[in-house]
Order: structure tokens, then C-alpha cells, then sequence
């Protein structure tokens, strides 16, 4: 479970999300995980170094969402350090099964407690600069005629539990073809912070992961 007080840290420093109002699909859930020594991040490959003079903490927030525009299973990650004096002393975000630094030259995209990051449109990749995304081959037609190209996927330590096969990658692309878009390149803020009920522990989110595919596969 998740405690009080890592519930409160979490929203403190939860980073500003800023979405295509295109955008399909959003959060369903955020694993929270707040490491207070050097250890392995417990939902990615990495290693997260705490014991740095200047980090008293660091917040993991494993993002999760039930599609991205081309499967089903969508996990993200954005690392808050905290200071030993109460301030951000640095942000890392996923991007495309690597991570890249959080904060900008002069932290123009820090506000008080809180780094302002661009998902990329149905692929919910991270980023402080949004023309990224752009650079990306395929990016206006991964939100188009290959929408739902890669069926049901899922994280390493899940293998063994979770389980797909042609029909239920047909199903999945399927799917996700009713919601092809364009990207509209603008973005605006998601706001939830404030919502209790998408804060949990990450080993509640883990759980709760296949539980939510088979739903998902029950339902499409």
C-alpha cells in the first residue's frame, strides 16, 4: 500500500503533463515508488543513485496506461529528484525504452515543485522539448494506418503472465484502428494531481496490470 506521506510527495512533485487535445488515451494509473538509498528501480531497467549529497529522494512514477496507439499495455516513467532542501534537484522521463533528462537548460520548465513534460502524441513518450517528437520517423503514422500494429505487449516481468497470439493482436489492431487521429501539435495541461485514486503503491499497479488486460481483452 501506499503511504500517506509518499501519497502527499507524490502529488507535491507529480510533473505537469501537457497532451494533444487529439489524444486518445490517457493515465489509468501511476505506480508510485519513493527510494530513499541507491537501489534498482523496481518497473525499469536502471538503477536510481540516492545517495548523492545534494538527493535526499527520489520519486518514480510508473505512468500506466491501458493503450497506446499501437497496443495494448502502456507503461511510462518520469524520475522527480528531491533536494535535500525541499527543491527538485532533477527529472529524467522515458522515452521509447530509454530516458532522457527532464529539465531544461536554466530549469525554464520548472514551476515551484513541478517539471512541465510533453507526451507524445498516442505514443506517451516524455520529453521537455516537444519538437522531439517530430524527429521521430513514423510519427504522424503511428497515430494513423499502423494504429494498433503491435497487438498486446507487455513489460519483462511479466512474461510467464501474460500471454498473446494472433487473434488477439487482430483484436487489439482492430480496436485501435476506431482511433486513428492526426496530431494536432499544440498541447495542453492534464491536470491531476489531485486525484487520489490514480496514486498507488507500484506493487498495487502490478497487480492490478494483467487484471486490467483481461478486462480490456474481455471487453473489445
Amino acid at each position: 500500500m501506499l503511504s500517506d506521506a509518499d501519497r502527499l510527495l507524490a502529488a507535491r512533485y507529480a510533473p505537469c503533463l501537457l497532451f494533444d487535445p487529439c489524444e486518445p488515451f490517457f493515465p489509468v494509473r501511476i505506480g508510485i515508488t519513493v527510494l530513499r538509498q541507491e537501489g534498482n528501480s523496481p518497473s525499469f531497467r536502471r538503477r536510481l543513485i540516492v545517495n548523492h549529497p545534494d538527493v535526499e529522494a527520489v520519486v518514480e512514477y510508473a505512468i500506466y496506461y491501458d493503450y497506446d496507439i499501437q497496443h495494448l499495455y502502456d507503461l511510462e516513467h518520469v524520475w522527480v529528484y528531491i533536494g535535500r532542501d525541499g527543491e527538485v534537484a532533477d527529472v529524467e522521463a522515458s522515452f521509447h525504452g530509454k530516458y532522457l533528462k527532464g529539465l531544461l537548460h536554466g530549469r525554464t520548465n520548472l514551476s515551484g515543485t513541478r517539471a512541465a513534460l510533453y507526451v507524445q502524441p498516442g505514443k506517451h513518450a516524455l520529453s521537455p522539448l516537444p519538437e522531439l517528437f517530430e524527429l521521430l520517423p513514423g510519427f504522424v503514422s503511428c497515430t494513423q494506418e499502423e494504429a494498433g500494429a503491435d497487438g498486446l505487449i507487455y513489460g519483462d516481468f511479466y512474461s510467464g503472465v501474460l500471454t498473446t497470439d494472433e487473434d488477439i493482436d487482430s483484436r487489439v489492431r482492430r480496436y485501435l484502428q476506431t482511433f486513428r487521429f492526426t496530431p494536432s501539435l499544440t498541447y495542453q495541461s492534464w491536470d491531476y494531481a489531485d486525484r487520489e485514486d490514480l496514486f498507488v503503491s507500484w506493487s498495487q499497479l502490478f497487480a492490478e496490470i494483467p487484471e486490467r488486460i483481461g478486462r480490456e481483452l474481455e471487453r473489445i
